[in-house]
């Protein structure tokens, strides 16, 4: 049995305590808001996850291993919760309009983001294998609903049906690589899972769960050739969601690979760096080669994102400090970079017009030249051309890649970010070169979604041009 735990043992959980307090006060305060009135839920939401945000970065309530060592916060921990509360503030503040325009406007959207955000941070700061599972599954769940709140729309239902069976398969993937592992070392405990790897005398046991294990993470990740869920759910779900999707929850992924890798089976690595290795090269290629044959944005913007997992994937299995601050950087730059993009897609749309092809941007430049450039940033930051954001965190994960012996798969990074342009640098052409199609509809006029796009896409410039600190911050993770 668990001993009790006090007050100043529950510290280091007070970002937590607090997002959970405030998520069910709005959830009864919304039962008494009309439709006219939802926006306090909504306004109230966005606050609440900044004062998260701000609590993590400031280090209120101090960091250590609580619950037995179910709960650890560390630096890696309050550097991924604050920016994943930061990019949800963001996705609300994009959804607003667009869900209100469509009757989708619901207080439960912003509490199951809510919700959505308490399971990623619970991810990220697990010690345990139990932990990792109760975040996992409290991601999962509320993403599945997300996935599904415009239920009249075939394409949604499809998705989000899609999105509930693949994501349950690949839970049952790791929960079984999980159980794999228990009986081989008789514990749940992280920390005391790696001490029993390094002592074991199980090697086949632990493999086999290992394998199950990283098959489970490319899942939720949108690795290839595990990626099947992610361009059907992307263009599936309403934008809004799919920009929430893209973007926090790729924070929580990384915290699940680095702790069920580095903290958990850890004295493995010389085999687990090997089949990320191979999970990298295969999302390379497949996600950029997929995506040159897209039309629609946002199924190219999702076969992107597997070629995004590809190069954090590189960062991962260059090991050591080095490697891993570079995946973390690389996936807290992409995490922007897929907010900004599927932001644009939102600020094109209006009711009965998703702007969700490459052709509906065509002429942007000469109907909203302001907006055109902010694309043009995102799509240079995606491509990896300096100075933007994009080009360092790029560099980055090749020079770890290097450093940790992986020449061959460094080569196929450069070769397929080079391709990787190509599709980025269509959409730029279409908003500088082709003429505008007929009866196009005015971009959306709403100052919210326009500062916030401008905030996110200028941020990849202004990132770019000083992104030392952030990169330093990374690496006080990991040393």
């Amino acid at each position: 049995m668990l001993p009790m735990p006090t007050a100043a043992d529950l510290l280091p959980l007070l970002p937590e305590l607090v997002l959970v307090a405030g998520a069910f006060a709005l959830l009864m305060l919304d039962l008494f808001l009309d439709d006219a009135r939802r926006a306090i839920t909504w306004v109230g939401a966005i606050a609440l996850l900044l004062v998260v945000a701000w609590m993590s970065f400031a280090g209120i309530g101090g960091q250590g291993t609580v619950l037995s060592g179910m709960f650890v916060r560390d630096t890696m921990s309050d550097v991924l919760n604050a920016g994943a509360c930061v990019l949800v503030a963001l996705a609300l503040v994009y959804a607003w309009p667009y869900l209100r325009e469509r009757g989708l406007l619901k207080g439960e959207v912003a509490v199951m983001m809510l919700f959505a955000t308490l399971g990623m941070m619970l991810l990220v700061s697990a010690g345990s294998l139990v932990m990792v599972y109760l975040g996992l599954e409290m991601l999962a769940l509320s993403s599945y609903a997300l996935v599904a709140i415009d239920r009249d729309n075939p394409l949604a239902s499809e998705a989000a049906m899609k999105y509930f069976v693949l994501g349950s398969l690949a839970s049952g993937l790791l929960l079984y690589g999980m159980s794999l592992l228990y009986g081989a070392t008789g514990t749940l405990d992280l920390a005391t899972l790696r001490a029993a790897v390094a002592g074991s005398s199980e090697p086949g046991l632990l493999l086999a769960g290992t394998v199950f294990m990283i098959a489970g993470i490319a899942f939720k990740f949108g690795a290839a050739p595990f990626h099947m869920w992610v361009p059907d759910t992307y263009q599936g779900a309403p934008t809004p969601i799919t920009l929430f999707l893209g973007s926090a929850p790729e924070l929580a992924s990384f915290a699940l690979a680095f702790r069920l890798l580095e903290n958990g089976v850890g004295p493995l690595d010389d085999h687990w760096r090997l089949l990320l290795a191979g999970l990298a090269a295969a999302s390379l290629v497949v996600g950029n080669l997929v995506a040159l044959m897209q039309a629609n944005l946002k199924r190219m913007l999702a076969y992107s994102a597997v070629s995004h997992i590809g190069f954090v994937f590189l960062g991962l299995a260059g090991g050591n400090a080095q490697g891993y601050a570079a995946a973390m950087f690389y996936v807290i730059v992409y995490a922007i970079m897929s907010a900004a993009a599927f932001g644009a897609i939102i600020a094109m749309s209006s009711r009965g017009f998703e702007a969700d092809r490459i052709d509906d941007f065509k002429g942007l430049n000469q109907r909203d030249p302001w907006l055109a450039g902010l694309v043009l940033c995102v799509m240079f930051s995606m491509a990896g051309i300096p100075p933007f954001l994009g080009f360092w965190a790029k560099l980055a994960v090749l020079r770890a890649t290097i450093q940790g012996d992986l020449m061959w798969l460094a080569i196929v990074g450069i070769v397929f970010a080079v391709i990787g342009c190509f599709y980025y640098l269509r959409v730029v052409k279409a908003m500088y070169f082709d003429p505008p199609p007929e009866g196009a509809p005015a971009p959306r006029s709403d100052r919210p979604v326009r500062l916030a796009l401008a905030v996110n896409a200028l941020a990849l410039l202004v990132l770019g041009l000083f992104w030392n600190p952030l990169m330093a911050w990374c690496l006080r993770s990991f040393t």
